[in-house]
């Protein structure tokens, strides 16, 4: 019998690590929280708020057996603590610590950022104590959202009858509302471009920064524009393309929602699957990174074999260098998306992965060598034309050296000019003005809304996937053609935040807060400080609202209540909208609403 046990998260992780010991260590696995917040004391919220908001946990619903046989599997002996490497891993180690009465003192906990053999061992030779700090925060994240759904959630169903109110998901969805306002107030106006054409090449007036040309003004230009029209320039310049740098979880889930046509949900689904193991000819293989993280770093066990992979496979003009966007990453325990061997290519790996799953490990693997590739470079070509003072500019552009390009999929065609030389004459086929209409803002689809999420410090990439989805469960928004538009429901939900909560309720706000979270894992705030001074700035404000706010009245309907003869009103449920009596409680009778099928 082996005398170690190493638990984890997932059973698919756990048995991709038990694969690399031969039955001399135990792999075991949590199946994710094993406790969460009780729903008891004041307002259900689980939570001393009296004495500095100590929290009350429960086992979560089915884990009991579970919890059993971890305790008979981990009795006498060694018990190593392999949750995921961040925050929610982390409270997550804690909460086993405590259940199987592990010390804390001691340095039971081990973190690895990929499942492969070599990184699991060295994660056993740097073993640590579980980060207290990092618990807390996230404790403090789960208790400020347990705060906000029950209270405000509790408001906003009996008021307006909404599902739900969240910290993270009342901003995201006032992003998608705000957005739409400025869509319907969006005023149309038409105006004209001019081009010139010479054969199979155009050249489009040069028209100042910041005008519209008017119809009357485009047939003007039109009419001047005579041949012959003459080179004035011909300006001909090299230029640099860097490779992007390698992939965080918001930019794969802007990339794939946006080239693969994949969900967020879906994408996170898949790097999971590619993170914890792939069956490679029987042996279970973790081909990425941890797909959770903010940090654009490589680590040099990933560098150093990459670049000579890069110089012996493409050669030594192919070597580029790559530096982290991140102010200290000497501080940075994370790391980019990247594989975990340089040698496993796409190519290579296609004949084990799914066709969504080899999309996906395509797209990282060819970001992150891309992004330690050169430059490629480019020679562009400006040619300035002039016809009676009014100048017209054509641009080409052709490769000079792929580069990156050379692994990374991009769109890059050539376009070759004529071999124009200055005061050369050259007369057009035809000059023409085309009209034009501004467009509206275009609404947000997942990529576009994760993108500002993002930039405002709003969330965390961990939660972007989750946030979206609620957002379409609540009946908050409806998807068209990929891209969210507000209901009825959804934008009332943010006018009364915003009417009542704005405070609280807002970007800066929900900003500012999630630096603050942050900066309780660094050990700069006191997480019950901050759930203080949040929940004092709470309770007058959702008093007051619910002295002022009138609760809307359910929608009176034409029919009656065949038990009592009162009048039936519409109401909604998690389900949709259906017939109920007017005096509910006292008569319970309710009806569906036949959809009608047009």
């Amino acid at each position: 019998m082996s005398k170690q046990v190493i638990i984890v998260e997932s059973p698919a992780k756990s048995k991709t690590i038990a694969s690399y010991f031969d039955h001399e260590v135990t792999v075991l696995s949590s199946v994710g929280h094993i406790r969460d917040l009780a729903t008891s004391g004041k307002d259900g919220l689980g939570v001393d708020v009296e004495n500095d908001f100590t929290p009350t946990y429960k086992t979560i619903k089915g884990k009991d057996t579970l919890i059993k046989d971890l305790k008979k599997k981990t009795k006498g002996k060694e018990v190593l603590l392999a949750t995921d490497p961040d925050r929610e891993g982390e409270a997550i180690a804690w909460h086993l610590a405590q259940v199987l009465d592990l010390d804390l003192e001691q340095k039971n906990r081990i973190v690895f950022k990929e499942i492969t053999k070599p990184a699991i061992l060295e994660a056993l030779n740097h073993r640590r104590q579980v980060d207290l700090e990092l618990v807390e925060s996230q404790e403090s994240r789960r208790i400020l959202d347990r705060i906000i759904g029950f209270k405000l959630s509790k408001f906003l169903q009996n008021k307006i009858g909404s599902k739900s109110a969240g910290r993270v998901q009342s901003v995201a969805l006032k992003l998608i509302v705000e957005l739409e306002k400025e869509i319907d107030a969006f005023i149309p106006e038409t105006y004209y471009t001019i081009h010139a054409h010479f054969g199979n090449h155009k050249a489009d007036y040069i028209i100042p920064k910041d005008t519209k040309i008017s119809k009357d003004e485009a047939d003007r230009i039109v009419k001047d524009s005579k041949n012959p029209f003459i080179v004035s320039s011909v300006t001909k310049k090299e230029v640099k393309r860097n490779a992007k740098a390698p992939y965080v979880t918001s930019t794969l889930l802007q990339d794939a929602v946006n080239s693969l046509h994949m969900n967020a949900a879906r994408v996170m689904g898949i790097a999971s699957e590619l993170y914890q193991g792939i069956d490679i000819d029987g042996t279970l293989t973790g081909l990425i990174t941890y797909m959770r993280t903010d940090s654009d770093r490589l680590s040099a066990e990933f560098v150093t074999p990459a670049n000579a992979y890069i110089e012996n496979v493409y050669g030594k003009k192919y070597l580029g260098y790559y530096k982290t966007n991140k102010k200290d990453s000497s501080q940075d325990a994370h790391e980019a998306i990247r594989p975990t061997d340089v040698k496993n290519t796409p190519e290579s790996l296609e004949q084990y992965l799914t066709k969504e799953q080899f999309k996906v490990y395509k797209k990282i693997y060819e970001r992150a060598l891309g992004s330690l590739m050169a430059p490629a470079i480019f020679e562009n070509t400006k040619i300035i034309l002039d016809s009676n003072k009014h100048l017209y500019e054509m641009e080409g552009s052709t490769l000079a050296f792929d580069g990156y390009l050379k692994v990374v999929s991009e769109t890059n065609k050539d376009k070759i000019l004529p071999n124009y030389q200055e005061n050369d004459q050259i007369n057009a086929n035809l000059v023409e003005s085309i009209e034009k209409v501004t467009n509206p803002p275009t609404r947000y689809n997942e990529a576009s809304l994760i993108k500002d999420l993002e930039s405002l410090g709003i969330g965390r990439p961990s939660t972007y996937a989750s946030i979206i989805k609620t957002l379409k469960t609540r009946d908050y928004v409806e998807v068209i053609e990929r891209r969210f538009k507000p209901t009825s429901q959804g934008i009332l939900t943010v006018e009364t935040l915003q009417n009542y909560f704005e405070r609280i309720m807002n970007v800066e706000y929900t900003s500012n807060m999630e630096k603050e979270l942050d900066d309780i894992a660094l050990g700069k705030v006191q997480g019950s400080l901050l759930l203080k001074d949040f929940y004092l700035r709470l309770v007058p404000i959702l008093e007051k609202a619910n002295q002022n706010m009138e609760k809307i009245k359910p929608v009176l309907s034409d029919k009656l209540c065949p038990l009592c003869g009162n009048p039936l009103v519409i109401r909604k449920s998690r389900y949709g909208q259906f017939y109920g009596c007017s005096t509910f409680p006292k008569c319970k009778y309710i009806e569906q609403i036949e959809k009608v099928i047009v």
